[in-house]
């Protein structure tokens, strides 16, 4: 397949390929799920089955059109709706949940429980993030911004591992990720976690994560910019063009998610990566297009 290089050309893809995912969306009573939700469909990846909140959906002219693809599951409070669209996945019911008008809090409670979560033991729970970004000719992936405050090593080799597996479900045979530090030197005394990242590499030449490159410590302007590489005498397999991002905390990933998003303009998406099912968990502060991207990067990643 052609390499998808922005979320139009995903939407394109996803409508070529003729398939819908079946979306389990909890408590859909706020505009900017729906608008989501009903896009989606419009565009024809997607079918929902509303969890809860019926009464704020069934009688819209705009879902009675798309009454072929929508179906109900109705749910005492949204708790028990948190509960109820699990299951779906769980059973094997729908591919993809989205949060709708719910605390998160509450959505992650159910995702995560021991007996009737869909989190699968061994697996790590975390975010990935993919954004278009004006002067990149591709997407940039990262994680995480949003979920594992300190990964531990084992966690940042799951993060390899997905952000590897989704970048080539975006047509990337071989994805680049660079492995972020303020710096390009490993730096054990102050920064442990610089010295798993020469695992990390040496392990994906050995082929653990499929067709990649990785490499690191970089920070973000050698890892993009290929320039900036050059300009620091700096040899890398990336050659500045790093197709995914791992940050060595929340708190580098939130802020560069923040950052872009506010100064930059870009357009970005999110899901939460592990569980049996991608889970499309957007913040309160989220606009209406950034759910729809995400729906888009769950369903082809289901």
């Amino acid at each position: 397949m052609e390499t998808i290089k922005n979320f139009d050309q995903l939407v394109a893809h996803l409508a070529k390929r003729g398939s819908r995912k079946r979306v389990a969306v909890v408590c859909a009573s706020d505009d900017s799920t729906q608008y989501a939700v009903a896009r989606a469909i419009k565009e024809g990846f997607a079918e929902a089955i509303f969890v809860g909140c019926r009464e704020d959906i069934e009688n819209k002219p705009e879902f009675q059109q798309l009454s072929d693809y929508i179906s109900y599951v109705d749910a005492d409070d949204r708790d028990d709706a948190a509960k109820k669209a699990v299951a779906l996945v769980r059973e094997g019911k729908a591919d993809v949940l989205m949060k709708g008008l719910i605390n998160t809090d509450n959505l992650l409670h159910a995702i995560l429980n021991k007996e009737e979560g869909i989190l699968p033991k061994g697996r790590v729970l975390t975010h990935i993030t993919a954004a278009s970004l004006t002067g990149y000719d591709k997407m940039l992936f990262f994680t995480d911004a949003a979920v594992i405050p300190y990964p531990t090593q084992e966690q940042r080799v799951e993060q390899v591992r997905y952000i590897a597996s989704l970048c080539r479900s975006f047509g990337i045979e071989q994805p680049k990720i660079s492995l972020i530090h303020c710096s390009e030197k490993v730096g054990g005394k102050f920064f442990p976690f610089t010295e798993g990242y020469i695992d990390i590499i040496n392990s994906a030449k050995n082929g653990e994560f499929g067709p990649c490159v990785i490499d690191g410590p970089l920070d973000l302007k050698t890892s993009c910019c290929k320039e900036s590489l050059v300009k620091k005498g700096i040899e890398s397999p990336l050659d500045g063009e790093a197709d995914a991002l791992v940050f060595p905390d929340i708190q580098a990933g939130n802020v560069f998610y923040k950052t872009i998003t506010l100064f930059c303009g870009a357009e970005t998406a999110g899901m939460l990566a592990g569980t049996m099912a991608p889970v499309v968990l957007p913040s309160r502060s989220d606009s209406k297009i950034c759910k729809f991207c995400s729906l888009a990067l769950a369903a082809i990643n289901s």
